[in-house]
């Protein structure tokens, strides 16, 4: 990749509420690591920060098994552009012709099938780009109501994300794994780095799981515990309220505040501007 490509930032395939996409230069701008050591993510997400912080060697978890089989498969070419065109220019015509009774037809041929590209599908054609399971594992999140969500378009974006993201896997010695952020901690060393984006405290954790009080806690404990240098990206405070989680068990770290706007909540009037914070060991 060229020097111009290399300072544009990757905007992943996956979206996702609470995309890092736009923090990209502040995290980048405070997060300093041994380039040869181990980047570590706990909770990658969408991999937007993974992407582009591009570190030679990287350990990448979330619990959410799809997000992580999507990535594999980018990983060894079992998805590629071309198969993600083709399969957006299959069903995009039907969910405009079917439109909600398509997309739940897909949704519901995905919670019995768990195939990548019908996450992906439904992922970029449900409502505010949400994801949500329910208490049984099944995605339910509804429909956007936009039935030309696939225009010719559209796809072009996504498959350019693709072939963005395939690029930057390639170049570099990564691993995807579904499981535990107990696990990463496991795998860290002095020389490595570990950037963590939990379940936000006191907001929507049905992303996938739950995320009790007592694991925040934990992630805490681990963190200070570790010889890894961290950081931790987490919500500080808006109008209304403030993180008292930070305040007791994060206040020895060095803080980075950044203001905010996420497109987070069903409703526009629970979006709110947010102090983003970036909580560094050290």
């Amino acid at each position: 990749m060229n020097s111009q490509i290399e300072t544009k930032i990757i905007v992943p395939p996956i979206k996702c509420q609470g995309i890092k996409t736009k923090l990209v230069p502040f995290i980048k701008e405070h997060v300093k690591r041994n380039p040869n050591g181990l980047w570590i993510e706990p909770f990658v997400g969408t991999g937007v920060v993974a992407f582009n912080m591009r570190p030679k060697h990287a350990l990448l978890i979330d619990k959410n098994q799809y997000i992580i089989a999507l990535y594999k498969d980018i990983q060894n070419k079992k998805i590629t552009a071309t198969i993600v065109r083709e399969f957006l220019e299959y069903h995009g015509p039907k969910l405009l012709e079917k439109g909600k009774d398509y997309y739940l037809e897909i949704r519901e041929q995905f919670n019995n099938n768990g195939e990548p590209l019908f996450f992906l599908f439904l992922n970029r054609s449900d409502f505010n780009g949400m994801i949500r399971f329910n208490r049984k594992g099944k995605f339910n999140v509804p429909f956007c109501q936009k039935p030309n969500r696939f225009a010719k378009a559209y796809i072009t974006k996504i498959c350019n994300q693709v072939e963005r993201v395939a690029e930057v896997i390639a170049d570099n010695d990564w691993r995807f794994e579904n499981g535990s952020w107990k696990e990463a901690f496991q795998a860290a060393g002095e020389d490595d780095y570990i950037y963590l984006d939990p379940p936000y405290i006191g907001r929507d954790t049905s992303y996938v799981g739950e995320w009790p009080d007592e694991e925040a806690v934990a992630l805490a404990e681990y963190s200070h515990q570790t010889a890894a240098n961290v950081c931790l990206s987490m919500w500080k405070e808006n109008e209304f309220r403030r993180n008292e989680h930070l305040f007791q068990y994060w206040s020895d770290f060095t803080w980075h505040e950044y203001n905010h706007f996420y497109h987070i909540g069903a409703k526009e009037r629970n979006r709110h501007p947010m102090v983003e914070l970036l909580a560094i060991k050290r």
